[in-house]
């Protein structure tokens, strides 16, 4: 009877340790770590290089975790860096459970992660789910024979006549999606490169093995996974042909609709599956999720918010203008879609903002706008590196110096994207203080003036913009927990609204002109009648008056950020 006793005090403990522990991940407002948690993406071959080889490496990130604490980064996404032969660079993984000697070890991975727990800064893996590398030891098993154990890991399939593919579906990098193995005498299906052979989802041991990688990345300290290629897992059964539209791509093969071998509806079971694995270590999923509108982003959030927690909203990075009508549109879209919003401008497979927004004039200003706007909207940020120092894209201007696969099989046309990966830009010493040997891609002659170094001593720099900005993202209530209220939705020029939170609130006024603008905002239906406003960081603006009516005065691309509360009578 004592044994029982003890038995049920012992679980009942558990059960509510466990429940204690389930409540500290989450603050008064039911939110979790992730949603007001600041995302910065490093790619890892052009962070830091620490022994200066011309690669960036983990040692590097580990030197710069200070720097990025400092600016206000709560946990870093590393695009991959497992073993691979980096004909991707390294989204063809050829083993998930180690790191690839370019960028060190497994303990200097360890070391990284302790030291970055130590500043509170949480480390999140990239997961290529799709395929891997054909050097990984399943595929070389699988293409071994055709009755070899790993056989139907991958996507093997007769053509449908002699010499012909089964079907016609393209590689997204160029070329048919499927290669002839003359050992075996079948193709093998690769959505991406050639040595990038697609993993058989339908086969419940693939399943099981993958779903393996993040548990042994979990017990390492990971706090989560971003998704690589997530929409790409599954493949039509009957290998139907997809259509095509009018024209060519960049490959010069006509442009397809991806019908049957993307965003099949077997999708969201494995997402849910591995959203269980993700619940039960406090982690977070973030999908690269590429939609065609709203609702199909929702259907990653899953019907009961048990898929993904931050799928990206890629149609934000497609307002490729400074446009309040179309930023408004899109922002009440996703603040709807019954998820948390997630806000990125750049990664390293889209063009730095600094370049797609800027007129030339005012670039460093327009920086600034950006870095104001998606770093006080109601959602979780992922900046890309150098974005806060007004990094740019330095695209090759010949085929011979493209290290992209994509730019070299697509120039002219295509240019690959090894522009928007170039070096980090840390000080004005020679290859911006990022190695002192040959860096793997050329630094961009901005470095001499856009540098950490610089920029830490300018007080009107870009960089303390971006810290003045994060800084009030962590300590200011109503931009932490405040709901999203729109401003002047039929100003063309000036994108503004409130991040409103127990009687007070976050004036945002965003002026996306080359023009000087004076907007003026009523409050009184948002509970403010009689306003009092205090400006909290503005550059390039000012407050002109806080009466019943409340008027700003922005310079051309100017920011004003105020806090509003109601005036004692």
């Amino acid at each position: 009877m004592l044994k029982s006793s003890v038995l049920v005090f012992l679980v009942s403990l558990l059960c509510f340790s466990s429940a204690q522990a389930q409540q500290r991940t989450r603050d008064a407002e039911g939110h979790q770590w992730w949603q007001h948690a600041v995302f910065y993406e490093i790619y890892p071959r052009s962070f830091a290089d620490n022994n200066n080889d011309g690669i960036g490496d983990l040692p590097g990130i580990t030197s710069k975790l200070a720097y990025l604490r400092d600016l206000g980064v709560d946990a870093i996404w590393i695009t991959p860096c497992y073993p691979s032969p980096q004909v991707d660079f390294g989204y063809d993984v050829s083993d998930y459970d180690n790191i690839d000697p370019m960028y060190g070890t497994l303990a200097d991975f360890d070391r990284m992660e302790r030291q970055a727990k130590q500043r509170g800064v949480r480390i999140i893996m990239d997961f290529v789910m799709n395929h891997t590398s054909d050097q990984h030891p399943w595929f070389i098993n699988s293409r071994s024979s055709r009755t070899a154990p790993k056989r139907d890991w991958y996507v093997w399939r007769d053509g449908r006549a002699p010499g012909q593919p089964p079907n016609n579906w393209e590689s997204t990098f160029g070329g048919s999606a499927w290669q002839w193995d003359s050992k075996t005498r079948q193709f093998y299906y690769h959505f991406f490169y050639v040595q990038q052979p697609d993993l058989n989802w339908r086969n419940p041991e693939v399943e099981k093995a993958m779903f393996d990688v993040p548990r042994f990345w979990f017990k390492r300290g990971v706090a989560g996974f971003r998704l690589d290629a997530v929409d790409t897992l599954f493949e039509d059964p009957k290998l139907r042909d997809n259509s095509t539209l009018p024209g060519t791509n960049a490959f010069g093969l006509p442009n397809m609709v991806n019908k049957y071998n993307t965003k099949l509806p077997e999708l969201h079971d494995v997402l849910r599956q591995l959203r269980q694995v993700a619940d039960q270590n406090d982690a977070v999923l973030i999908g690269e999720t590429w939609t065609r509108d709203i609702s199909e982003l929702q259907q990653y959030y899953g019907g009961h918010g048990n898929e993904l927690q931050m799928p990206m909203d890629f149609l934000f990075t497609q307002v490729n203008k400074l446009s309040p009508p179309e930023f408004r549109k899109q922002i009440a879209a996703v603040d709807s879609a019954g998820g948390w919003p997630v806000y990125v401008f750049s990664n390293h497979d889209i063009r730095r903002a600094y370049n797609r927004y800027g007129d030339g004039q005012h670039n460093d200003q327009i920086a600034k706008l950006l870095a104001g706007f998606y770093l006080t909207l109601r959602g979780t940020p992922i900046m890309y590196y150098g974005e806060e120092i007004g990094m740019q894209n330095n695209d090759p201007t010949r085929r011979e110096d493209v290290k992209d696969p994509i730019g070299r099989r697509g120039w002219p046309k295509e240019k690959g994207r090894d522009g928007e990966r170039t070096p980090m830009q840390w000080n004005d010493t020679a290859n911006a203080g990022f190695t002192t040997g040959k860096p793997w891609l050329p630094v961009p002659d901005s470095y001499h003036t856009h540098n950490v170094a610089s920029e830490l001593k300018d007080p009107n720099s870009i960089l303390n913009f971006y810290r003045h900005v994060l800084a009030l993202r962590h300590t200011n209530l109503q931009l932490r927990e405040g709901r999203y209220v729109p401003l002047n939705e039929s100003d063309n020029n000036v994108l503004s609204y409130l991040r409103s939170y127990q009687g007070k609130a976050v004036l945002v006024v965003l002026n996306m002109s080359d023009s000087a603008q004076k907007p003026s905002f009523n409050l009184a239906a948002q509970g403010f009648a009689r306003p009092r406003v205090s400006t909290l960081l503005a550059t390039s603006a000012k407050l002109l008056s806080d009466s019943k009516t409340v008027q700003t005065e922005l310079q051309p691309f100017g920011v004003f950020i105020g806090e509003v509360s109601t005036a004692a009578k």
